[in-house]
């Protein structure tokens, strides 16, 4: 039941003639024919008596026609409400996120921006994923889309996003077939300096008693890639990463279950949350 029926329906409740409802909705007679029987189809009920000269409105079909009657002027004040919206919102928007993210997750939110308001100007940062809180906090950026953590600021908002696993990466040529058979006394880890997913490896390592021995310590996941794609080591490192790595086939990939995922989201101070661009963009991406 779609809305360009239920307008055949109401003018056709409304006229009780076949020919004149086709004549003004711009269908032909069988098609509007057509539309009504599959509307009494899907009520399963009679919705108009008919004969060579008369056609009345059955009680289902004045059940049918309040609804109809609901139904459309609901619609309208929609389409009138997204309308206006798209008018009147105007502004500068600032994002920020990973080099990553703009990859994988930026251009569907941009795209549903321009959509839905096209006189909103986007201005988009990009960096270390592991600033994306500060930059909210200093007022740097309106919106950013951060990782959750464990003590995530009590006056900022988190809106979840998606959720991002941890792999386990080693060299092509590491000749192994499970994770769970790697030599951890013997092997090279390469570890971010800092951030969530510094934490979670360190927690996964613990959990495990493992003493891994760290080769290196590199700012970014997307460096560790780079360096297990070399052979100097093995990590970990964020799914996303990895598919948007153009060293991608040189690794060998591991899911590892265990070990804590990221919760990717959107993050903005509190104090902005009624604002209207801010309102607009958590309404747009989270509902």
């Amino acid at each position: 039941m779609d809305i360009k029926s239920l307008r055949l329906f109401q003018h056709l409740a409304s006229s009780l003639h076949f020919s004149k409802t086709a004549a003004a909705m711009y269908v032909s007679a069988p098609t509007l024919s057509r539309v009504i029987s599959r509307l009494e189809q899907e009520c399963k009920a009679t919705l108009f008596v008919r004969n060579n000269r008369s056609v009345v409105l059955t009680n289902a079909g004045r059940t049918l026609l309040a609804f109809a009657n609901q139904s459309l002027t609901d619609y309208a004040q929609m389409l009138q409400q997204m309308q206006s919206a798209q008018k009147t919102l105007t502004g500068e928007l600032s994002l920020y996120c990973s080099v990553t993210a703009s990859q994988s997750y930026m251009p569907d939110i941009l795209d549903k921006l321009h959509q839905q308001y096209p006189l909103v100007d986007i201005k988009l940062d990009t960096g270390d994923h592991t600033l994306a809180i500060e930059k909210t906090m200093n007022r740097q950026a309106d919106v950013a889309l951060a990782i959750h953590i464990p003590d995530f600021p009590s006056h900022m908002h988190f809106a979840k996003l998606d959720t991002v696993p941890l792999v386990l990466i080693v060299p092509k040529n590491m000749n192994i077939d499970t994770w769970q058979a790697l030599q951890w006394q013997s092997a090279n880890v390469i570890m971010p300096v800092r951030g969530p997913s510094r934490r979670i490896v360190q927690q996964w390592f613990s959990e495990q008693n493992i003493r891994p021995h760290i080769y290196a310590q590199v700012s970014g996941n997307e460096a560790i890639v780079s360096m297990v794609a070399l052979g100097l080591g093995l990590g970990f490192v964020p799914s996303i990463v990895l598919e948007n790595s153009v060293v991608q086939n040189k690794v060998k990939v591991f899911r590892v279950d265990s070990i804590e995922a990221y919760q990717l989201g959107l993050c903005y101070l509190n104090e902005r949350a009624s604002e209207p661009l801010i309102k607009a963009l958590s309404q747009l991406l989270v509902n």
